[in-house]
């Protein structure tokens, strides 16, 4: 497939490049009036229209190289007829979409999400209208609590409809890669259940799915704290068939570090990779934690100091703020715009979740970043493309254009460009999400 006609082909990465920190947080590479050539569901390679005109369609002669003045790309005697909005290319079985001067940009990667629940907590969200704060409906048995309950008494087909409904959504809103977490489980049956749900999900989308086991997301029913936190270890080889991460809710009234130290020893030792819960509540230590046993990401981090900033330094750990939760929580928003100045990159993710983030909208997580964190719109679109896909571990495959990695692309209708995106936080903006080369449904 070639896209032409490209108006800005936005987010090129050089190969090689995993995230952005500080100050390449603003840089992104960006080509005007610009082709695009998919192969096998991976960018292939990408050019000027000016230099496509007249020259070969993608076969065997070497791919165009990101700034450079080649656009030659591999293939056959045809050339792509101008015009038409989708036509094939004569000789060959290459389709060819005219962009029509809409942009093209990577497909949005969200590292942090609750996706997988039963039922809804909206009489919740009457009890923050009215004035209970998220502490006090956790002390009143609801939360996750909640959501436990819901999900004890709903069957593991009836969860995975419920929860395809969100992803699909997310999906059609152009998210590519999705990390998913258990959690609202909190008993090994239901833990694994949910676990089963999710890797089924995986199973079943075009877009990328990686599993979090989120056993210590609240203390189980009938269990003492202790107890708990002894059933999360005994959890975890089960949970290891089926996970990727592991995660704790290392925050005030949750889990402490020293629980979590434990309970990320154990996954360790099954081969789960760390992703922790920090600082949503206050300035719990969780991010020290996270890094001391190697943490792929550390995230909320709505209530953070200067000593975290210089915990994270040098680090393999992303910080991950979730700019959603602030907004429907009323709660602080993120140091972004200090972390980055600090030589530290960000991710955003949308912690989709029905009790403090009932949204997965990516393009408004990437608003959010630029309307209240006061990233600028190339410092956000790194935060939710290539930084938030290096938060799942997926840097290498997608979050960026960069030739060899998946095509998952976002192309917009006519007239978009990058700053458009977060300035028209609402307008209809998408004319077709592409995951793994193909056209989603």
């Amino acid at each position: 497939m070639i896209i032409k006609n490209i108006g800005e082909l936005v987010g090129i990465v050089p190969e090689g490049v995993l995230r952005k920190q500080g100050a390449e947080m603003a840089e992104t590479g960006v080509l005007k009036d610009a082709w695009l050539a998919i192969e096998d569901g991976k960018i292939k390679a990408f050019g000027k229209m000016a230099d496509l005109v007249g020259h070969d369609v993608p076969g065997s002669a070497p791919s165009v190289i990101p700034g450079g003045d080649s656009s030659v790309i591999p293939g056959s005697d045809s050339s792509v007829i101008p015009g038409g909005d989708s036509s094939v290319i004569p000789g060959t079985d290459r389709e060819s979409i005219d962009a029509q001067g809409g942009m093209v940009l990577p497909a949005f990667c969200d590292s942090h999400t609750h996706i997988v629940y039963a039922g809804s907590r909206d009489g919740e969200f009457l009890d923050k209208i009215n004035g209970l704060s998220y502490e006090e409906i956790a002390a009143r048995g609801g939360g996750i609590l909640n959501s436990s309950d819901l999900l004890h008494g709903t069957s593991e087909d009836d969860l995975f409809e419920q929860s395809m409904v969100r992803v699909r959504e997310m999906m059609r809103k152009g998210t590519g890669a999705i990390e998913i977490k258990s959690g609202y489980g909190l008993n090994p049956a239901d833990e694994l259940k949910m676990l089963r749900v999710i890797r089924r999900i995986k199973d079943s989308v075009p877009a990328l799915v990686r599993v979090t086991f989120l056993g210590a997301h609240a203390i189980g029913r009938g269990y003492t704290h202790e107890g708990y936190v002894q059933a999360v270890v005994d959890m975890m080889p089960q949970a290891a068939e089926y996970a990727d991460f592991v995660d704790v809710f290392c925050d005030e009234g949750f889990f402490t570090v020293e629980d979590t130290s434990r309970i990320l020893e154990a996954g360790a030792a099954c081969g789960l990779r760390p992703k922790i819960h920090a600082n949503e509540l206050a300035v719990s230590g969780g991010v020290q934690v996270g890094v001391k046993h190697g943490a792929l990401s550390v995230d909320h981090l709505e209530r953070t100091t200067d000593v975290e900033i210089e915990v994270l330094r040098g680090s393999e750990t992303m910080p991950t703020m979730l700019p959603g939760s602030s907004f429907f929580l009323g709660i602080p928003f993120g140091r972004a715009k200090e972390f980055i100045g600090a030589g530290l990159g960000v991710a955003l993710a949308s912690d989709y979740n029905p009790g403090s983030s009932p949204s997965g909208d990516m393009r408004f997580v990437m608003a959010l970043g630029c309307i209240r964190m006061r990233l600028t719109p190339v410092q956000a679109l790194n935060a939710v493309t290539l930084n938030s896909a290096y938060a799942m571990g997926l840097s290498d495959i997608t979050g960026s254009i960069t030739p060899g990695k998946r095509a998952d692309l976002l192309l917009t209708r006519p007239g978009w460009t990058l700053t458009k995106l977060p300035y028209l936080y609402q307008t209809p903006f998408l004319r077709t999400v592409f995951l793994g080369g193909r056209a989603l449904e």
